[in-house]
């Protein structure tokens, strides 16, 4: 006997954390089908909470090394990369205690299992016992996430080579790390390993670093990460890997060989939909495992969504949890009386942080835009020079006419944080948004925020030619 709901959402990340609380608030039965034995998809287990958690505990750890006080009676404190990572799992399950609430709290009917579609109203669960439940429903969400992609010709049984999701079972602290793969997972675990002083080669396939951002912030990203003893390598294609008892060695298409004790596969992800057997829905996923979608999530089947990482692009945590909440405000309402935000902050957990929104100097010099730069060094800040984090800058570019902020871009300490701040002016319509706010507003002193009145100050003096 099946059992029925008014909506079944596949997967509890942040997408299908947001649409099933929505749902369930709005009155609709729901149920939530999740592969883990736990609540909290990839992002609590995997992805996000983990590998930030680690990078935080390897951050204190640093800052202990290097500090002056420090440095001359701590000696080299070896902690170990298993001992590092019990400082997460403390953090996860407190995620998932917390995030297990939610769903008791809120009537959410919870189901663990692999998930498999058998027609485009029903649902099949497989639990690791293989015992199955038969689910029924009018509205299904899918918000399965997504995984590292293993390219096939890559060993990744090899106990020498790992992906984001393995390297948290790693039981050894490596001495040389390759990572292939310098977008935000890479040049991440490529600030990770460095702060733990393992020798790090970090591989990239184009010619920048994550260039989607701002030129400057990357050149900085890039030299910095260079003085942390990273070697960077630019516009190199791998050949073949050849797999040693004690490493690995990469053979680049340029021929260079680069030999470590880790591979660290850090090149895409693809989405979790290979087995949600979507032949009996009649859907198909694209070549990186995602569902097309319209501007409203529904997928080619009127009454199923998708969410987060099948969705396609931004693939954060903090758009999945909007995208979710979205849905479920559309399913249960019939419409949705708002749009989704355009522009979302982007936020990498490198050391220093890196988080920037809206259009880049090289976006703005190809639109013809007259703009000006506002630009605060934090190593000028009273708060940076106290806490030693000097290294970093804050930048807001803006229209040279309007004065309207047109991107905010921020590197260093505590940047995740303080682009909200630019982001909630940014998001005004007309003389709400304009750089003179944060000339005219008063900032606690002394604080990182600071650097938003230093930045408009400096930007309106090379206006007015001052």
């Amino acid at each position: 006997m099946a059992a029925s709901y008014d909506v079944i959402v596949i997967g509890t990340g942040p997408g299908g954390e947001g649409a099933s609380m929505k749902l369930s608030k709005q009155g609709l039965s729901v149920a939530a089908v999740e592969a883990y034995p736990q609540v909290g998809g990839n992002c609590t287990h995997k992805g996000t909470i983990p590998s930030k958690a680690l990078r935080h505990a390897i951050q204190l750890l640093a800052d202990y090394r290097h500090h002056p006080l420090f440095e001359h009676t701590l000696g080299h404190m070896d902690v170990s990369w298993p001992e590092l990572l019990r400082t997460s799992g403390q953090v996860i399950e407190r995620q998932v205690s917390m995030r297990h609430r939610y769903y008791t709290r809120n009537r959410v009917a919870l189901y663990h299992g692999a998930a498999r579609f058998v027609d485009p109203h029903s649902l099949q669960v497989v639990r690791g016992d293989g015992e199955q439940q038969l689910l029924r429903a009018d509205y299904f969400v899918i918000a399965t996430g997504s995984r590292p992609y293993r390219p096939p010709e890559i060993d990744f049984g090899h106990p020498c080579v790992v992906d984001s999701d393995t390297v948290l079972e790693l039981k050894r602290t490596p001495r040389r790390v390759t990572i292939y793969g310098a977008g935000v997972i890479g040049c991440e675990y490529a600030s990770i390993f460095a702060n733990l002083d393992v020798k790090v080669n970090l591989v990239n396939t184009r010619d920048r670093l994550l260039s989607f951002l701002d030129d400057e912030i990357t050149d900085a990203l890039g030299y910095h990460l260079r003085d942390q003893g990273v070697v960077i390598l630019h516009n190199e294609q791998v050949a073949r890997v050849e797999y040693l008892d004690d490493g690995v060695v990469l053979h680049c298409a340029s021929g260079k060989q680069i030999r470590s004790d880790l591979l660290f596969w850090a090149n895409g992800r693809t989405g979790n939909t290979d087995e949600l057997n979507l032949e009996a829905i009649g859907l198909e996923a694209n070549s990186r495992g995602q569902l097309e979608v319209d501007e409203n999530f529904r997928t080619a089947q009127s009454h199923i969504y998708a969410v987060g990482d099948v969705a396609g692009p931004p693939g954060l945590a903090s758009a999945s949890y909007d995208q979710g909440r979205f849905v479920g405000h559309l399913i249960a309402q019939g419409e949705v009386d708002y749009r989704l935000i355009e522009e979302v902050p982007a936020g990498i957990f490198t050391s220093p942080e890196i988080s920037s929104i809206g259009r880049t100097e090289r976006e703005l010099t190809e639109q013809n835009v007259p703009y000006e730069v506002g630009r605060a060094e934090f190593k000028n800040l009273a708060r940076a020079q106290i806490a030693g984090r000097d290294v970093g800058m804050l930048k807001l570019l803006f229209h040279r006419e309007t004065l309207q902020l047109l991107g905010i871009h921020c590197f260093g300490e505590q940047a995740t944080e303080i682009v909200h701040i630019g982001q909630a002016i940014m998001a005004q319509s007309g003389e709400a948004n304009s750089i003179r706010y944060f000339a005219n507003t008063t900032f606690n002193y002394p604080t990182m925020a600071e650097a938003y009145r230093v930045a408009a100050l400096y930007g309106l003096n090379r206006v007015s030619g001052l």
